[in-house]
């Protein structure tokens, strides 16, 4: 009997599981986020990092699968709503960086931590509205698990002149 209530134990636990990868995929679906595999590094470094129940992705920047992305300088070339697109990005290249490393969204427990790094003009301040983006895909994806700890600073210059790159820390099961 035992055997049993284990076993049953195990299929619904893996039942539950593909359940709740379906959700997050009909989640991204509706809002309208298509993850991508992730490019390679361009460095000595790893997309993602995981060390016990935290998963570390280094900084990813506005950029799409196919290579495009926003770059330039905010409050100069860009508006605080085109950066916020930007930030946008960044989230769905972390996510996908997430899916490949831990292999579905449903073993998230919590985002914990976001960095936002925005290309700033001296007198540019929006640095929060601008990894709203990043943010506000989070929540709308996780609920509360998304809600997060987060620093949005300004900086000089970014990789390749891309808008904004953001780092991430996530707590997995």
């Amino acid at each position: 009997m035992k055997k049993r209530s284990c076993l049953f134990l195990f299929c619904l636990l893996v039942f539950v599981n593909s359940v709740q990868a379906q959700d997050f995929e009909k989640k991204l679906k509706e809002l309208n986020v298509e993850l991508a595999k992730p490019t390679p590094s361009l460095a000595n470094y790893v997309k993602a990092v995981r060390t016990g129940n935290l998963v570390f992705l280094s900084g990813h920047v506005s950029s799409r699968a196919d290579g495009s992305g926003i770059k330039g300088k905010l409050g100069k070339d860009l508006t605080a709503e085109q950066g916020y697109e930007a930030a946008k990005l960044c989230a769905v290249g972390l996510l996908s960086s997430l899916k490949a490393e831990i292999g579905d969204l449903g073993k998230v427990k919590r985002v914990v931590k976001v960095l936002g790094m925005v290309n700033s003009a001296p007198e540019f301040t929006d640095q929060p509205k601008v990894v709203n983006g990043c943010s506000d895909l989070l929540v709308a994806l996780f609920g509360d698990k998304g809600k997060h700890a987060r620093s949005a600073v300004g900086v000089t210059a970014l990789p390749a002149g891309f808008a904004v790159e953001v780092e991430m820390i996530v707590e997995v099961e």
